[in-house]
């Protein structure tokens, strides 16, 4: 099983590189992009086969060690 953990800054805090990415966008005439935030994508590849058991691990390994969840938010998919 595969557990993909995305991880993003809260909404109200500054994101330095999504600003820099939609200013580039901007400069360069791509049009229609209203706001840019910067994430980060961890995969892990995991024995278990449980998705209960999976989702439990992988929930306390985000909120442990994975995120900073006092500034970011995160999602889990598991395939």
């Amino acid at each position: 099983m595969t557990a993909i953990v995305n991880i993003f800054l809260k909404e109200g805090v500054l994101d330095p590189q999504g600003k820099a990415i939609h200013h580039a966008l901007d400069a360069m005439d791509f049009e229609g992009v209203e706001d840019v935030r910067m994430g980060k994508q961890i995969v892990l590849k995991l024995t278990s086969t449980n998705k209960d058991d999976a989702m439990k691990e992988v929930t306390k390994m985000a909120e442990d060690i994975l995120a900073n969840t006092v500034i970011e938010d995160y999602t889990i998919e598991l395939i």
